[in-house]
Order: C-alpha cells, then structure tokens, then sequence
C-alpha cells in the first residue's frame, strides 16, 4: 500500500509514518499543507490519502478542502481524515459525496495502534471507519426521512456498520446470530430503497446515507 500523509504537526507526521512502516506500508509523500496535498497525490496517485482537516495558513477547513480536490483529482481516492475535534459540517461534507474509501477519526485513536492501522486498511480497500464520537454527535442533529423507517435494532446495526464492523463482528457485540445480523442489513436495505447490487457497495451507500443526514 502506498500512502500520502498531509500533517502540520511535525511529531504526529512522523508518527504516523513510523506506524506505517512497521507494517510495511509506504509513504510516498508527507506533507505539512492543504496544496501540496493535491499536488502529492496528482504525482504519486496514493492508495490513501490520510489527512488533518485544520492546516495552515488558518487552520480551519484546508485540509477537508483540500481532500474534497485531491479526490476530484484522482476519483474515488481514498481519505482518512484526522480531527482533533469533532467537525461536524467538515464530516457531513466529506461523507455525503456518495462514495466508499472515506474514514473520520478523531487523532486520539491513533493512539490505538490496532484500530488505527485497521482504519486505514478498511478506507484503503474502499470501506468506511468512522469515529464513534463523529456518529454520536451527527446521531445528534436529528433523523430524518428515509431513516425514520428504521427500527431502533436496525439503527443499532447500521451504526455498527458505519464503524467498520463486520456482520460477524456486529454479531457478537449485539449478541445476536449472524443470520439476525444478515435479516437487519437486508430490512435497512429495503427501508433505504437500496436495490440489489454489490453487497459492500450497497452496505457503503447505506453508512453514507446514515451519516449524511442534516
């Protein structure tokens, strides 16, 4: 796998590389602002872009915008984006374009070195792995539509999901059947009129959708 890295902070750049390293996971390019980012990732077409959102000059939104470029750049790159905080418009924003390989975690994970290195894994291969504080706090600004179909046990599973969790995985943390687990993905599928396609597309529409509500 090979990866891009956009961080202004000097000491989490080179942590991040390090951790990757030790799984033989290559930095291509480690960068510390929001154009040399898409430059980067026009040069070396990653298989990840992992990205902080607040880098210079203002340190507010360059680095979600300049993620939302490089995709434009290279389609369907994947991002992993790192927050010190939860941003929720910057997390809406980059989650409700409709496409898989995206990840929202706070920088705190990283610090959970397993769950970081399967964060990045899962966006790599085009999944999603989202922040449970992210999901707690989008959860927060209400439902709406087609959502509100939804039992409060699907609701359940389709959070799992949005974290990355396998049906196997949602299984034992519900501590229910896999095949219980299976029925509640088929109903969240009907309710979200999610017609039959590739398994892990449709699963990455239903998360996006999830989590793109307003």
């Amino acid at each position: 796998m090979r990866v891009v890295i956009a961080e202004d902070a000097v000491l989490l750049r080179a942590g991040v590389q390090r951790l990757l390293a030790d799984e033989n996971i290559e930095t291509v390019e480690a960068v510390d602002n929001g154009d040399d980012l898409v430059k980067a990732v026009a040069a070396h077409r990653p298989d990840l872009a992992i990205v902080d959102v607040r880098m210079p000059p203002t340190f507010t939104d360059e680095g979600l915008r300049a993620a939302l470029a490089a995709r434009e750049t290279v389609p369907g790159l994947p991002v992993l984006v790192l927050s010190q905080y939860v941003e929720e418009s910057y997390a809406v924003e980059l989650l409700s374009g409709g496409a898989g390989g995206v990840g929202y975690l706070l920088k705190e994970r990283v610090a959970d070195v397993s769950e970081f290195l399967d964060a990045v894994r899962r966006v790599a291969r085009g999944g999603t792995a989202i922040d449970p504080e992210v999901i707690a706090q989008l959860m927060a600004r209400g439902r709406r539509n087609p959502l509100d179909a939804l039992t409060a046990r699907e609701s359940e599973v389709l959070g799992l999901m949005a974290q990355g969790l396998s049906n196997t995985a949602i299984g034992g943390t519900l501590v229910v059947s896999q095949g219980a687990v299976e029925k509640h993905i088929g109903n969240i599928f009907a309710k979200l009129g999610l017609e039959a396609s590739a398994e892990e597309h449709r699963r990455v529409r239903a998360v996006l959708t999830y989590l793109g509500r307003a």
